[in-house]
């Protein structure tokens, strides 16, 4: 088995999932992703796809234009937010209705707190286990 050239961390957009990276001699990526969620009963409150939703709102100020960037549907990005403010104790959106200003959306403090929460703990658990994430990427053949 030949030598992994380099390990590393990386936070890939838009989803702001973090990843393990080995890229072997012959430059070919092998990757380990965390997927954190939080389960409640039947739901998923909170998990990889609706914070990358979350970060988008926050990028885009806008719902729908969250929704282009994630690549669906303004419907589907309106119901993972609707799951989201009805699971979690406070809302992580706050929109404002069209007209002079054009409305948009925003995230809340609470919102905010939520992503900045969840990244932490994705990034506090891949360094953690560093070292085990290079052991077990360095066990897939080149």
């Amino acid at each position: 088995m030949s030598d992994p050239t380099t390990v590393s961390v990386s936070t890939t957009a838009p989803s702001n999932s973090t990843d393990a990276v080995l890229k072997h001699s012959d430059s070919t990526e092998v990757k380990l992703r965390f997927r954190t969620r939080v389960l409640k009963g039947d739901s998923i409150p909170v998990g990889p796809g609706k914070i990358a939703l979350l970060l988008a709102v926050d990028e885009c100020r806008s719902i729908s234009a969250a929704a282009k960037l994630q690549g669906m549907s303004y419907r589907r990005a309106w119901l993972l937010i609707d799951e989201m403010n009805r699971t979690l104790k406070a809302p992580v959106i706050a929109t404002a209705k069209g007209g002079a200003n054009g409305g948009g959306s925003i995230l809340t403090d609470f919102g905010q707190e939520l992503v900045d929460l969840y990244t932490n703990i994705e990034t506090r658990a891949h360094e953690a286990c560093k070292a085990d994430i290079q052991r077990l990427l360095s066990m897939v053949a080149p």
